[in-house]
């Protein structure tokens, strides 16, 4: 059995994709290849590889979501491009870039529109994720608790649904939610 390895584009390319300089984007390739030889990750790599960030829980459900987020084609594989532009979006996009990014990957089913059932799925992964350190400890109305909190705050309408704007709106409005946006902006 031949294993397929792929190619990314230019660096050239991805250079004016990104908000990324040649060395950054020569650096992130190495690592790219080092955890992914053939140039591709499919979901339960990229899930291996998350799950060794968060050791005390259990980062699966998480890691599918944001998975999903970079597999831009629907593809069920992620190209090291995928994986380089929606980097540069989360650590050097502007505040809206980084919103849009965020509100895709909570919309699960991509209609536009983030739901109760939705915010939940993504909450309860963030939990499980965070396993025993979670705070405060997970009770079994708490992960209710923040989908309550999240659409009193983002769903302006109160229509039981939350918009990109309305999203893009409440974030700008909530300086904890800026205080996190502004966290990634120095990690590389």
């Amino acid at each position: 059995m031949t294993m397929v390895c792929h190619r990314p584009e230019g660096l050239e390319q991805l250079e004016a994709q990104t908000n990324f300089s040649k060395q950054e984007l020569q650096i992130l390739y190495r690592g790219f290849k080092n955890e992914c030889p053939s140039g591709v990750v499919n979901e339960e790599t990229f899930k291996h590889i998350y799950a060794q960030f968060f050791p005390h829980g259990d980062a699966s459900m998480y890691a599918h979501y944001l998975f999903n987020a970079f597999d831009t084609t629907n593809n069920g594989s992620i190209k090291f491009k995928d994986f380089v532009v929606g980097l540069s979006t989360l650590l050097r996009g502007t505040l809206r870039e980084k919103l849009e990014w965020t509100f895709h990957l909570y919309d699960i089913n991509r209609d536009g529109y983030i739901n109760r059932e939705e915010m939940t799925e993504i909450v309860r992964a963030i939990y499980d994720m965070m396993g025993k350190y979670t705070y405060p400890a997970l009770k079994g109305d708490v992960p209710q608790q923040h989908v309550d909190a999240f659409f009193q705050k983002m769903d302006k309408n109160k229509d039981g649904v939350v918009t990109m704007e309305e999203f893009i709106i409440a974030c700008q409005e909530d300086e904890n939610m800026m205080r996190s946006m502004q966290l990634f902006e120095n990690v590389m």
